[in-house]
């Protein structure tokens, strides 16, 4: 694996000089998706981890707008029971 630096508008890139990072697209926004809701759980269980918590959005690739919907979404589902708060 290539080491990173910052270059310096604080987007990481490649020492190896094969071009900046690219960003994962949002999957949301491409398939555009207005609201998220909290009963769709195969939607859900795509942004939650084998263990249950909410994974992050440099991970998952959502853009901000649409994985704050996520995480409402997801603490709505476990309230409701339908995803565990922890799954072990």
């Amino acid at each position: 694996m290539a080491a990173m630096t910052k270059n310096t508008k604080g987007r990481q890139k490649r020492s190896d000089k094969s071009g900046p990072i690219r960003r994962k697209s949002c999957y949301l926004c491409r398939e555009k998706v207005r609201q998220i809701d909290y009963k769709d759980l195969g939607l859900l269980r795509r942004f939650t981890s084998e263990r249950g918590k909410i994974r992050p959005r440099r991970v998952t690739g959502a853009c901000r707008r649409h994985q704050k919907q996520v995480a409402t979404a997801v603490r709505r589902a476990r309230e409701m029971a339908l995803l565990p708060y922890v799954d072990d």
